[in-house]
Order: structure tokens, then C-alpha cells, then sequence
């Protein structure tokens, strides 16, 4: 696994792994931190996108559905549970990532979807489809989630600009297909103040599962798991530790 998934923190010894996928614009060290606060509870795995950092010169993915390929076919057969983590746009990539699973009969034990509203949905806001650097610094100023000077560095939006325009073209060009709901836990985290993500909006992602359901609403906005590292950090051990629990007798590992 050394193309797609990268991983901080082996952990071998975990009951579970936990697969992450980055935002829009993303890269896999955005999960650098978190992946430290769950470490031996879960082993971390973290999706890195190409057309960034040490995959800068492959071309950017023009589908989702490309994604979610790419990142089946690496990852490792393996007979622990596994759980999805993603945020913001990483949310429908995980989503889209269970529903793949599950199909397969290979079902995740947890879906966590962050700082996004339920894909049932319609989005309310969308930028072009090929937005223009002015309109890109406009989102990511509205969203907060990059430091002021960084924004103000051409040197930066350089090299931010271009894998951000990519995926917004790829969100542009995705909708969420019928499907069956999912049969696993499904957890949503968001900020009370986000400016793209509303409260009942992400309440709506409880329709994309025939288990339980579990939103939890946290100070800040966008990017409020910024601020709230520690707290997201207990809910995936508590859940995860609840779901391995459940599965561990039916798990053959021979």
C-alpha cells in the first residue's frame, strides 16, 4: 500500500482498520493528527489523492467512482472489520466506498461522515463547474479553513488551486445513484456553523442506513474537527470498540 493508502501509524494489533478520505483539495497528512489519536484502537488508513505532494505529477481523478476503484484494488485482503471515515467530500467518497462493499457482500462495520449533508439530498450550493481562481479563493475563505496569510501566497495557491478545482469538478459532475440502504452504524459529525453543511441537513444521512444512526453537532464550522481533534477521536474508538465487538465472533481469521 504505498500509491493510494498511506499509513502514519501501523497497528497491526487493532481488532479494525479505519479507512479515511481527505476534502476537496485534500491531502492524506490533513488526517496526520487524527490518525495519532486513534492509534491501536483502530489502525489508520489514509487515502492519498494523486496531483498532489509526492503524487504531484499524476494526473488529477476526473470520477469519484475512479476513486473508489483505485482504492479497493490496493487495499490489502485483510480479515479485520473495517470502518470509513471521510469528510466533506470525503464523506461521499466513503458512502460510495460502503455502498461498493457492501454489494460485494464485504460490508463496512461503521460508516463516519463528516462536514457533509446527506446525499439524498439536492446540494443546495455548487460552484461551477470550472471555477475560477477567484471564486476558488472566495469557497476556501467562506469555508476557513486555511490560514488568512497562506491564501495571500501565490507561491501556496499555486499549488493549492489546481487539485482543489479538480475535485470540485468531480463533486460538479456526481450524483448519488439509488441504491439499498446500508446495514452498518452510520455516525455524522458536523459544525453547528458551517456555512455549506446544515444541521437537518446532515440528520439526513440516517436514511442511507437500516442501523443505528448517530449525528453529533460540534462547535465551529467546516472545519471544526480542526478544534475538536480529541472528541472525534473518542467517538471512532467508542463506536468502533462497540462494532468489533459485535462482529468478532463471526470473523474467521484462519
Amino acid at each position: 500500500m504505498d500509491n493510494w493508502i498511506r499509513r502514519f501509524h501501523p497497528a497491526p494489533g487493532a481488532r479494525m482498520r479505519l479507512l479515511c478520505f481527505p476534502h476537496a483539495g485534500g491531502t492524506a497528512g490533513s488526517y496526520h493528527a487524527l490518525s495519532a489519536s486513534v492509534e491501536g484502537a483502530v489502525e489508520p488508513l489514509i487515502v492519498q489523492y494523486p496531483g498532489r505532494l509526492d503524487r504531484f505529477t499524476e494526473p488529477f481523478a476526473e470520477r469519484l467512482d475512479d476513486v473508489v476503484d483505485a482504492v479497493l484494488d490496493e487495499l490489502d485482503a485483510d480479515d479485520r472489520p473495517l470502518a470509513l471515515f471521510g469528510h466533506s467530500m470525503g464523506a461521499l467518497l466513503a458512502f460510495a466506498t460502503a455502498r461498493r462493499l457492501a454489494a460485494a457482500g464485504r460490508a463496512p462495520a461503521v460508516l463516519f461522515v463528516s462536514g457533509r449533508e446527506g446525499p439524498s439530498l439536492p446540494v443546495r450550493t455548487r460552484l461551477p463547474e470550472s471555477p475560477s481562481d477567484d471564486e476558488l479563493l472566495a469557497e476556501l475563505r467562506l469555508l476557513s479553513g486555511t490560514a488568512a496569510e497562506l491564501l495571500d501566497s501565490p507561491e501556496f495557491l499555486q499549488l493549492a488551486l489546481p487539485p482543489l478545482r479538480a475535485d470540485y469538478r468531480m463533486l460538479a459532475a456526481y450524483s448519488c445513484p439509488p441504491g439499498p440502504p446500508l446495514g452498518c452504524p452510520v455516525v455524522a459529525l458536523t459544525g453547528d456553523s458551517d456555512p455549506r453543511v446544515s444541521v437537518d441537513g446532515v440528520g439526513a444521512w440516517e436514511r442511507e442506513t437500516d442501523g443505528p444512526f448517530t449525528r453529533h453537532v460540534l462547535p465551529g464550522g467546516h472545519f471544526y474537527l480542526d478544534d475538536h481533534r480529541a472528541y472525534v477521536a473518542d467517538v471512532i474508538t467508542s463506536v468502533c470498540g462497540s462494532a468489533v465487538s459485535a462482529v468478532q465472533p463471526f470473523i474467521s481469521f484462519g
